[in-house]
């Protein structure tokens, strides 16, 4: 039996002809008639790598770019959209924690804030609720 060395020939249950692929039915859609079923498998699956086809589509921020720095060239690229992608449970379990604790800091914060506002309110209005006790704020304010 001979060896093959092309990954590509090798058929699995993703790319069998019964099951033509989301790139396949879209390359096909955009090719005339007679041309449509001339493509092997194997063929598509090449185009399908060169191509560097991606399911995930378009993103609203799309920046791609190169840099080039001395006698090297370097490139960036960023992407920015909505993950689309499945969570593990240990993802949605840290995603659960870190958008508790940022609400918590969030609430923490606006009643820190309230609370400031209130007490220069009150110094403002003049009104004393402790005796001889002041943060030193007021005053502050009112000097600068």
């Amino acid at each position: 039996m001979p060896l093959e060395t092309n990954p590509l020939s090798k058929q699995d249950s993703r790319h069998s002809p019964s099951r033509e692929d989301w790139f396949a039915k879209g390359l096909k859609d955009r090719l005339p008639d007679d041309v449509r079923e001339s493509f092997s498998e194997q063929q598509l699956q090449a185009l399908k790598v060169a191509f560097g086809a991606r399911r995930w589509g378009r993103h609203p921020v799309d920046l791609r770019g190169t840099l080039n720095l001395w006698r090297w060239r370097y490139y960036f690229v960023l992407l920015i959209g909505r993950n689309r992608r499945e969570l593990t449970r240990s993802e949605e379990r840290i995603s659960r924690l870190v958008g508790a604790l940022s609400l918590l800091g969030f609430l923490l914060f606006s009643v820190l804030v309230g609370l400031l506002v209130l007490y220069v309110l009150k110094s403002a209005l003049g009104i004393n609720l402790l005796p001889n006790t002041s943060l030193g704020l007021w005053d502050w304010l009112k000097s600068n």
